[in-house]
Formats: structure tokens, C-alpha cells, sequence
């Protein structure tokens, strides 16, 4: 049985995933977005960040949507300006999608200031405290992912 802080602590976690999934839904309502595009584009700029290519087969299985659905996506990505279909540099048959500059700069103009404030928090923890906060949201991300299939 979860201990009355254990389950402060979930639902505080609780209370944080609903406040930022309320904060990615302003920033798609403000650009003319659907939710899901946002997701594709953090999606995009985690992997470019890792220097991996994302094929569209890759991104859809990633964001649990279909064929179709996810060239709808990319489609509607691409008309807006916030990706392009170019040829992988490892395997030149593939076409991979890029994440455009300029919707790196628009994610960075509003979730810049979440992203400090998140930082000067964790500055506040000595580098053992992160390590275990880490641990933690990756446990719980991990165990949130099993739920995928």
C-alpha cells in the first residue's frame, strides 16, 4: 500500500503532466497546430539532437498513428513550414524527416522560459538529488511506455 507521501508525490507528477500537456496544447492552439504535430516535432528534435535519422514509418510508429495518418502529418508539417522530406545521408533510397529551423526557433521562443525556470530549479539539487530525480522520471516514463502495445 503507497504511503500518503508516495502518493503526494504521484499526484503532484500527476498535476505536472496535466499542466504541461496544457502548456503544448497553448502552443498549438496559438501556431495552428493539432496536438499530434507538436509531439512529431519534439519527436524530430529529440532525434536530431541524438543525430538519428527519422523515416516517416519511424515517426508514426512512434506516435501510434498509421500509414496514412502520419503522411497527413508530415504533409501538414511540411505545408506549414516546420519540416522537409530530404534523402538520409547514410542510405541515400530512404527520405527522412527534418525538423526546419525555424519551427526549432518558434518551440524555443515559447517553451524557452519553462525550460529555464526548469533548469534553475534543478540547480537548486546537488548532482546526487538529480540523479535520483532522473532516475525517477525515467522510471516513470519507462513504465508509462510499456503501456504502448
Amino acid at each position: 500500500m503507497p504511503t500518503p507521501s508516495e502518493m503526494e508525490t504521484v499526484h503532484l507528477l500527476r498535476a505536472a503532466v496535466v499542466e504541461l500537456g496544457l502548456h503544448s496544447a497553448r502552443f498549438a492552439s496559438r501556431n495552428g497546430m493539432h496536438p499530434t504535430d507538436v509531439r512529431a516535432l519534439i519527436a524530430l528534435m529529440d532525434a536530431r539532437r541524438a543525430g538519428e535519422e527519422t523515416t516517416a514509418g519511424r515517426l508514426g510508429a512512434e506516435l501510434g498513428l498509421n500509414s496514412a495518418g502520419t503522411t497527413a502529418l508530415v504533409d501538414r508539417l511540411e505545408r506549414a513550414g516546420h519540416v522537409r522530406r530530404v534523402r538520409g545521408q547514410r542510405d541515400r533510397r530512404r527520405v527522412v524527416i527534418e525538423v526546419e529551423d525555424r519551427a526549432v526557433e518558434l518551440g524555443q521562443a515559447f517553451f524557452g522560459p519553462l525550460i529555464q525556470r526548469s533548469v534553475e530549479l534543478l540547480r537548486g539539487y546537488d548532482e546526487g538529488q538529480r540523479a535520483a530525480i532522473r532516475d525517477f522520471l525515467d522510471g516513470v516514463r519507462q513504465a508509462a511506455a510499456e503501456g504502448r502495445d
